[in-house]
């Protein structure tokens, strides 16, 4: 008796990235209830700006970067979004605020902690567009792992899962040109 082969066509890597966001990373079906349960957020910092000035703009790069970002994350199933009030992490989630008919909640640096306590108590998936210091902080504040960035460094995307049982988990990826 034969047995039939099955093969799996794999799609493309943007495709597979989607689907990897998408489904917040879980493999089998246990995992994905747990996924279910989880807020999982997901953490940039803006993209490249133009100059050093307070409340600098993009440039082309960093419109292009937050693009990206738009076409990556449209399929993750985000539910709440968060900028500061700066030009510059606006603009990174606009693409994705617009395809996504979702109003960023505005967020103070200096009140990381609020964020962070109200990001535990809000289930769902979180869009998070910061700055180069702030990224990180934030991520720790929420018990997930992560290096200083650099400050011409901009293609970060982290991936960081709450689990109802209070741990946290962190992915990073990176998208873009360095």
């Amino acid at each position: 008796m034969r047995t039939a082969r099955r093969f799996i066509r794999l799609p493309s890597r943007l495709a597979f990235y989607r689907l990897l966001l998408a489904a917040g990373f879980g493999i089998t079906g246990a995992q994905c209830q747990v996924q279910e349960e989880a807020t999982v957020v997901y953490l940039v910092r803006h993209a490249e700006k133009l100059d050093e000035s307070a409340d600098a703009p993009l440039i082309a790069a960093g419109r292009e970067r937050a693009e990206m970002l738009s076409e990556m994350l449209k399929d993750a199933g985000i539910t709440h979004m968060h900028t500061t009030d700066l030009q510059r992490t606006r603009d990174t989630a606009a693409p994705i605020s617009e395809r996504l008919g979702i109003q960023p909640r505005l967020y103070a640096t200096n009140e990381l902690q609020g964020l962070a306590d109200w990001l535990r108590a809000t289930p769902g998936r979180h869009l998070v567009s910061g700055h180069q210091n702030s990224t990180t902080s934030l991520i720790r504040l929420l018990g997930g792992e992560s290096t200083d960035i650099a400050d011409p460094e901009y293609d970060r995307l982290y991936i960081l899962t709450l689990d109802p049982d209070g741990t946290a988990s962190t992915v990073l990826l990176r998208y873009g040109s360095p």
